[in-house]
């Protein structure tokens, strides 16, 4: 395995990956990786001849109130790791490296970055597509891997692929959750055993949403108030948002008689963590 921190390194690689034939998957961290990021590592083990693995904390994602200087980082953790499932490069560059001195250009997908998360971290998915283009154009990968837990990214990138034609197959992969059911995220790391007791709230909220729609209802407003009722029984807990969507431009249902997104977002004190679940309509 090797690390790569420079984008011509990483650009000449790539070059005479694809002039032999290979085909590439990339899979986006941030890094401190989970067993959900590897989900995502073996999955594109499986898919693509070569994989690359790009660890960069983006701090153009990050508003200023927010966690970016305190996110968790050790990239001798993983690197050892990455190295173990057989992962063929990391792509691990400086800030400076994607974002020199003078830099001015990004991209956003209107209306899809306002809704959901976007309403409490404005400028947030502008960073995400903006270095996930970046790293499009300097991987040129094939396929590329997600997690379903970012469903609103999802949403966005393939809206984003779409639009300006990238040749990248983004493949999204369900939520890996932890025994109790908490959605596996490097956020975790900050929650002490009494906050990850008040964050179970999140995935049970969801999972008592998935039953009152086993059980016939239908009215979006009912299985969000639930949804609320329960966040709020845990006094560590602050809801940020609960919504159900549809799926495509994230438009929000007054009755469910299609395919929807449960998504929510909850503070933990000062932790904010994200969930979802997906409810494929069968009348």
């Amino acid at each position: 395995m090797r690390i790569i921190k420079k984008i011509a390194a990483m650009k000449e690689v790539v070059n005479s990956l694809k002039l032999e034939g290979k085909t590439i998957g990339l899979v986006p961290t941030m890094g401190y990786l989970h067993q959900g990021h590897l989900s995502l590592v073996r999955e594109s083990l499986y898919q693509a001849e070569q994989t690359v693995v790009s660890i960069f904390v983006n701090p153009a994602q990050f508003g200023p109130a927010e966690d970016y200087q305190q996110y968790p980082r050790d990239l001798k953790r993983d690197a050892k790791i990455l190295e173990k499932e057989g992962v063929d490069f990391i792509f691990a560059p400086e800030v400076k490296e994607m974002y020199p001195e003078g830099y001015k250009t990004y991209v956003q997908v209107e209306k899809l970055q306002d809704r959901l998360c976007g309403r409490s971290r404005p400028g947030h998915f502008r960073g995400v597509c903006t270095v996930v283009l970046k790293l499009f154009n300097i991987v040129k990968p094939d396929l590329a891997f997600f997690g379903q837990k970012d469903a609103q990214q999802a949403v966005i990138l393939k809206k984003m692929v779409r639009d300006l034609d990238l040749d990248v197959r983004i493949k999204v992969l369900p939520i890996v959750r932890d025994k109790d059911g908490l959605a596996l995220s490097s956020r975790n790391t900050y929650l002490n055993p009494d906050q990850r007791r008040a964050a179970l709230s999140i995935s049970r909220s969801l999972k008592m949403a998935e039953e009152m729609i086993k059980k016939g209802e239908r009215k979006a407003g009912k299985i969000i108030k639930r949804i609320k009722e329960i966040i709020e029984e845990e006094p560590q807990a602050r809801l940020d948002y609960a919504a159900i969507v549809e799926l495509e431009e994230l438009n929000p249902v007054t009755e469910i008689n299609q395919d929807v997104l449960i998504a929510l977002a909850v503070f933990i004190d000062r932790v904010r963590l994200i969930d979802n679940t997906i409810i494929r309509f069968k009348g």
